[in-house]
């Protein structure tokens, strides 16, 4: 039985036990220079030193036009390295693996920043407005950014990176076909419509080498379970080490159901995914994991590789000291409306509440 203290090894990367962070952005953190503040630093070291095995950083921006908000965190310049150095050294210095998730929003991108692209043609958040549809030479820049940037993370220490390939933003964009339309060798199969992210996957093993972790936030449903395992084995093919599961654009899968089991719909896509990949590649899950209960459940009926928190480690860290050792810690209040998400300034109860303790 594996236990959620154990370690485990994500290509040449140590991570030592199964509990990791899922990228969260801090909206009100970075500037409109997109580089890391002391906040950001802060916020990181914390939650290593409660123990996460692995932080995956937030969603960081690989182009200025890509952006879903000016306090957007990026790595499309040299000069945004440095603050990131200092991310990793906090991290490494508390034990903790660390990874960076590198995002472009395509049509969800903040049309205050620039021109609102994507796959297609298709309506935008304002439906009134159509993304432009990307040139295939626009497509191989836009993959030059993501590999730039990884390389920018590899020499500022990260241990690898992940590719934000869900949540609908650009690579979601591609391989749904309600956002991709295209009749060339970017649309129409799921070989096609997953050639955008599996090509990045296959620039970045070019350039930073065969140790450096690559992972991908994948969606686990688009529209359905079985065409989003096609989509993963894309990636997998292509070089990427390390699958997270979450959510995409579509949901159109009637065989998806609860059955019981003490983790929601979401959690259970992570759960799927771990069966077909099993032996193979390494598979997190995510979503309403509030409880040092439900995390031992996971890792110890090995339904799945490691545990993504999101919620529970903003706020508490300590949810981390919990699981390991029962540590106290303060729960989620699990708000409708996430107090660390972009209404501002943050009020999470639970994190006030730990502060007064």
């Amino acid at each position: 039985m594996t236990r959620a203290n154990e370690p485990i090894m994500i290509n040449k990367t140590l991570v030592k036990n199964r509990l990791t962070m899922a990228p969260t952005v801090k909206f009100d953190y970075a500037g409109e220079d997109g580089k890391v503040t002391e906040k950001h630093i802060e916020h990181y070291r914390e939650r290593a030193e409660h123990g996460c095995g692995l932080i995956c950083v937030e969603a960081t921006a690989v182009t200025p036009g890509g952006r879903f908000g000016k306090n957007h965190m990026g790595l499309w310049d040299d000069s945004q390295t440095d603050g990131h150095k200092r991310i990793v050294e906090a991290c490494h210095n508390a034990g903790a693996a660390v990874i960076i998730q590198l995002n472009h929003a395509g049509l969800n991108s903040n049309p205050e920043l620039g021109e609102q692209i994507a796959p297609s043609a298709v309506p935008t958040r304002n439906e009134n407005v159509l993304s432009r549809e990307l040139s295939i030479d626009e497509i191989h820049a836009i993959q030059e950014k993501y590999a730039d940037a990884a390389v920018r993370a590899q020499k500022a220490g990260y241990d690898g990176v992940q590719l934000h390939a869900c949540h609908s933003y650009l690579i979601n964009q591609f391989v749904s076909k309600k956002t991709n339309l295209r009749a060339d060798e970017y649309g129409g199969s799921v070989e096609n419509r997953a050639r955008f992210g599996a090509e990045i996957i296959r620039m970045i093993r070019e350039r930073c080498g065969a140790d450096f972790l690559i992972s991908a936030r994948t969606v686990g449903i688009e529209p359905d379970v079985a065409t989003a395992i096609e989509i993963a084995e894309e990636y997998v093919k292509a070089g990427c080490d390390y699958l997270q599961v979450s959510t995409g654009i579509e949901w159109n899968d009637p065989s998806l159901k609860e059955e019981g089991e003490p983790y929601n719909l979401i959690c259970k896509l992570g759960v799927l995914f771990h069966e077909h990949f099993k032996g193979r590649v390494p598979v997190s899950c995510v979503n309403g994991i509030m409880t040092p209960e439900l995390v031992r459940y996971l890792i110890e009926n090995e339904l799945v590789d490691t545990v993504d928190f999101g919620r529970a480690i903003l706020a508490d860290p300590a949810i981390c000291e919990a699981v390991l050792d029962g540590a106290p810690y303060v729960k989620c209040f699990e708000c409708p409306r996430c107090q660390y998400g972009p209404a501002m300034p943050h009020k999470c109860p639970a994190a006030l509440k730990r502060m007064k303790a």
